[in-house]
């Protein structure tokens, strides 16, 4: 198992800005952040550099603020000049291995799969495994992957699985049940109108 496994955290908000309800981004990962969440994951893509790079630098102070995680989805760069915690890798994403090499020691990699047999030579410290469940964000990746292939991902994996695609705080038990070491979830927190109490639902 890769040596940052043991900080891999149970529950992580992906972002979103566009689904915040028209609420500031920083608030709502501030009252999340407040109500317990442990992992922050920018991802942005249609930001450049400079605006994705003010925005990690200000969600990076909320989350130190609080003892919680911040991870960057893809850009090392940005990653590294924020002062994250590690980054989150997709299939057109650099290789691990290279991204290490970029990152100071101890950092966080987290890595994308969409099938279980992609998972028995993950190199990252987590994998992200989904959709799970139907999700708008995810459906460029194909039909639900269901419970019964989230516990093959589970078995295959030598490194901890988290959960992704339509997890909410009704089927986040149900998700763990079948091995996930937690969940992560955009919508879910994003649009909840009661932050602190969807938070620490998800949390279990």
């Amino acid at each position: 198992m890769a040596a940052g496994a043991a900080r891999v955290p149970r529950l992580v908000l992906v972002t979103d800005r566009r689904a915040t309800q028209g609420r500031d981004l920083a608030a709502v990962v501030a009252a999340a952040l407040d109500a317990g969440l442990p992992a922050v994951q920018l991802r942005e893509k249609d930001l450049p550099g400079r605006a994705l790079l003010a925005l990690a630098e200000r969600l990076r102070a909320l989350t130190a603020a609080r003892g919680a995680l911040l991870l960057v989805n893809d850009r090392v760069d940005v990653a590294v000049a924020a002062g994250a915690d590690g980054v989150h890798l997709g299939g057109g994403s650099m290789p691990v291995a290279d991204a290490r090499r970029l990152l100071p020691a101890g950092a966080l990699v987290g890595v994308s799969a969409h099938d279980p047999a992609e998972l028995s030579q993950c190199a990252g410290d987590f994998a992200v495994f989904g959709p799970v469940f139907d999700t708008p964000s995810k459906r460029a990746f194909g039909p639900p992957q269901g419970l019964e292939r989230l516990r093959a991902a589970v078995a295959a994996s030598p490194v901890p699985v988290l959960a992704i695609g339509g997890v909410s705080a009704a089927t986040a038990r149900a998700v763990r049940e079948a091995g996930a070491h937690g969940v992560a979830v955009i919508r879910a927190i994003l649009e909840a109108e009661d932050l602190a109490a969807t938070t620490r639902a998800l949390l279990g």
